[in-house]
Parts: C-alpha cells; structure tokens; sequence
C-alpha cells in the first residue's frame, strides 16, 4: 500500500511538534507558477508538476511539504497572453526568508526550496543568501525540478534548451491531469532564443506561448518523468536528512 504524504497544512501543531520531536528536521516547499503555457496547457503547469514531486517524494520519505507558492516569478511572460500573474523577484525572494523564519521557529532546521518554473530560480536563490545569512543553523538548498538528475535534465531539455510548454511539460500535464490538456491545440515551435545574445520575453520569441514539440507529449513519458524526479529526490533527501558540513564530515586527524 502507497504511503500518504505528510502535509503541513493538514497537521495541528500537536502533530507537528511530534514530528520534530520524533527526529524529523527537513520540510519541502514547491514553488512553482500561474503563467500562461500556450493553447493547449492550464496555467497552473509549474505549480502542479512541484506539488507532485513534493508529495510523491514525502510519501517515500515521511518529510512534510509545506503549502505550495503558487505565484512565481513569471514577468518574462509578458501581459500579452491572459492568465499570467506574476510576483517581482525581489518579492519572492523576500517570501522565501519570512516563510524560513517560521519553518525556523518552529523547530526545523532544514529547508528544501523546490521549483518548478525556470525563472523562479536567481529569486529562489537570493532568498536562500538571504535565510542562511540570517539563520546560519538552517540548511537551505534549491533544486529545480529538471535539475534533480543528469537524466531528467535531458528529459526536460530535448526538444527545447529554453523549453516552455514543450514535450516534456505537455507529458507531465497528460500524466497528472488529462482533462486539462487540449492536445489538438498543441503548436509546435523551435526555440528561436537558441542564437540570441540578449534576454527576450515570451512574446518576443513565440507566437502561441510554447517551445519545442507539445505535439509529442505522451502521458507514459510524463509518468516516467515523475516517477524518476521522486525517486532521485528521495534518494538524495534521505542522505540529506543527515548530512553534516563539510568540515563536520571530515574524518577525525590521525593520532601521532
């Protein structure tokens, strides 16, 4: 029988207490992202996708998963497209540090930021400056979710190295929630940022809001994507879970 994931927002704080108590010290946040995907995906794609890991890699690993951020920083995405609504990067990197601080308080001293949208991640990243310079007892890392393997970063990237909407992320769509995705209005298009020197947004380099080849997405790929993020990530988290500085980790000098 498939274990439960462990949901912070589904527990009292009698339960989460015990869970510190009982040797737990690592909670998972997914952020991901409401932007517009193209014609044929909802714009809840990123935020799905994390929330999936998230709770696929808790039910291996019994670590909680906070609620999701299910707004990112999407500005690259222009206001051509309805559906977008995006936070400015110096806002989500603030959300990062004052969610750290009541993680924190709480008793938990390892915190995993987990994304699922590309330009969430230098955000992301100054929030983790941020919480470890003002809280250098809590460990923070930041892995996005085609960043957990070699393996899966191919997966996500063949068809498009600025992929959007593509196959991949058409395929997780088809093995999460089917009934959101409209293949027939699936429109290819290659990556035309491949050559630029300079940063566009989406509007600048699309025509329809997509990248690479949605038109191949496959619900058994998608699933084989999933399945590979939580098990790599839960593989790593459970090494995590104990893992020591550096320095702490080395071995003891040799007696003379």
């Amino acid at each position: 029988m498939m274990n439960q994931p462990v949901l912070w927002d589904e527990l009292t704080w009698e339960q989460l207490t015990a869970l510190r108590e009982q040797g737990m010290n690592l909670v998972i946040l997914p952020v991901g992202a409401t932007e517009q995907h193209g014609l044929h995906l909802p714009v809840g794609v990123d935020t799905f996708s994390a929330i999936a890991v998230a709770h696929g890699v808790s039910a291996q690993t019994g670590i909680p998963v906070l609620p999701a951020l299910p707004y990112g920083c999407s500005l690259g995405h222009s206001k051509k497209w309805a559906g977008t609504v995006s936070l400015r990067p110096e806002t989500l990197a603030t959300l990062v540090l004052e969610i750290a601080e009541w993680v924190y308080s709480a008793g938990f001293s390892r915190l995993l930021l987990l994304n699922g949208h590309v330009t969430n991640w230098a955000p992301l990243r100054c929030g983790l400056e941020n919480v470890r310079h003002t809280y250098p007892d809590l460990r923070i890392a930041l892995r996005s979710l085609w960043e957990i393997s070699p393996r899966i970063h191919e997966f996500y990237h063949q068809d498009a190295a600025n992929f959007h909407a593509n196959c991949a992320e058409t395929s997780v769509m088809l093995a999460l929630r089917p009934d959101l995705v409209q293949m027939d209005k699936a429109m290819d298009e290659p990556d035309r940022s491949a050559s630029c020197f300079f940063a566009y947004t989406v509007n600048h380099e699309s025509v329809h809001g997509a990248v690479g080849s949605p038109s191949k997405g496959d619900r058994a790929f998608g699933e084989q994507i999933l399945q590979l993020c939580i098990d790599e990530l839960s593989t790593q988290l459970k090494k995590a879970l104990t893992e020591g500085t550096p320095l702490e980790e080395l071995p003891p000098p040799a007696m003379h």
